[in-house]
C-alpha cells in the first residue's frame, strides 16, 4: 500500500517589505521567474505531496493563476494580516478529504531552496513522532546585544536551533493551536510555536543550511546560486 499524499499550504500574503518596492517579495524575479514559482515546483515535486493550497492577498493582481504543476491540483484561498492568518486560512480551505488527523505540510513561500531529501526526511520522522519541522542547530557564536548595537553577552548555543519550513502537523491540531494562540493575543512566528504554546514538542528534524528564506535584495542573488548548483 502506497503512503498518503500530503498537502503543503503555502502562505503568500505578505508583501516582504525588507526587500523594497512595490512588487511583492514572492514575485519579484529569480533566475528569471518569480520565486514563488521556483518554490511551488519544488515542493510539486515532491512524490509524497500531492497538492499546493497557496494564501494569497486579497485582489493579489500578481498571481499567474496556476491551476497544476507536476499534475498535482494547486488551489488558493485569501489569506490574512499576519502568517499565522494566511496558514489558518489555508489550513481551512484544504479540501474535505483531508481529515483532521492527517498531516499537512506548511512550506515558506520565500525558500526555494528546499532539498526534496529533507521534505522526505521531515515526513518520515516527524510523521512518526506526532509533528516537527526542519531546522539546523545553531554552530555561530551568539551574542546579547544592548539597544545601543554593542555585545553585552555571549549566549549558550547548546541546544538550540534555527528554525525552517516546512513544518509538518496534523490539520486539526493545528487549526486549534493557531486559533488558541489568536484568542490569547499570542504572536507567533511559526506553526512550531503555535503547537509548542498548546503543550505540544514538535521534533527538530536537521536539514541542510541552504534551505535559505529570501528576505533582502541580497538573497536574491545568493538563492540564484544555490538552485543553480544544489540537488534537489
Amino acid at each position: 500500500m502506497s503512503a498518503p499524499a500530503l498537502w503543503c499550504v503555502v502562505p503568500a500574503a505578505g508583501r516582504g517589505t525588507r526587500v523594497g518596492g512595490d512588487c511583492p517579495k514572492q514575485y519579484l524575479p529569480l533566475a528569471g521567474r518569480p520565486l514563488i514559482a521556483h518554490t511551488l515546483e519544488r515542493l510539486a515535486a515532491h512524490p509524497r505531496i500531492g497538492g499546493l493550497l497557496v494564501t494569497l492577498a486579497a485582489g493579489d493582481a500578481h498571481w499567474s493563476r496556476i491551476d497544476t504543476l507536476s499534475g498535482k491540483p494547486v488551489l488558493t484561498a485569501v489569506g490574512g494580516a499576519e502568517r499565522s492568518d494566511s496558514v489558518l486560512a489555508g489550513i481551512d480551505a484544504l479540501p474535505a478529504s483531508v481529515g483532521a488527523d492527517d498531516f499537512v505540510l506548511v512550506h515558506d513561500a520565500a525558500r526555494p531552496c528546499v532539498r526534496l531529501a529533507d521534505i522526505g526526511r521531515l515526513i518520515e520522522l516527524a510523521g512518526a513522532a506526532d509533528g516537527g519541522l526542519l531546522g539546523a542547530p545553531l554552530r555561530d557564536t551568539l551574542k546579547r546585544a544592548d539597544a545601543a548595537g554593542r555585545s553585552v553577552q555571549t549566549e549558550p548555543r547548546d541546544l538550540r536551533w534555527r528554525a525552517f519550513t516546512p513544518q509538518m502537523f496534523r490539520r486539526g491540531q493545528l487549526a486549534l493551536a493557531l486559533r488558541d494562540a489568536a484568542r490569547r493575543g499570542a504572536t507567533v512566528s511559526d506553526e512550531a510555536m503555535a503547537m509548542e504554546l498548546a503543550g505540544f514538542t514538535p521534533l527538530l528534524v536537521e536539514g541542510a543550511e541552504d534551505n535559505i528564506k529570501v528576505t533582502t535584495a541580497a538573497d536574491f542573488a545568493l538563492a540564484e546560486f544555490l538552485l543553480a548548483r544544489t540537488v534537489a
